[in-house]
């Protein structure tokens, strides 16, 4: 997987997003799992890249989250 960047990240649904974090985990728990059980991994600083994605991605969850939604019936 390529780098992805803040300004992609922010282009995707809640769902997507929920979705992507969980396929970021996964994959960050193989690389470890091979690193640890001595195996030879192709890119070493794909660990460090993972862990740099998931963080964004949280991070855009999080503000997502402190959106307030527009409240029904209120007139400004």
């Amino acid at each position: 997987m390529p780098i992805v960047r803040m300004k992609d990240i922010r282009k995707w649904s809640m769902e997507e997003l929920e979705k992507k974090l969980e396929e970021y985990r996964a994959e960050l728990l193989e690389q470890r799992a091979l690193q640890a059980s001595g195996g030879a991994i192709e890119n070493p600083g794909r660990i460090k890249e993972i862990r740099k994605t998931i963080a964004r991605t949280l991070t855009v969850i999080n503000e997502q989250k402190k959106i307030p939604e527009p409240e029904k019936g209120k007139t400004t």
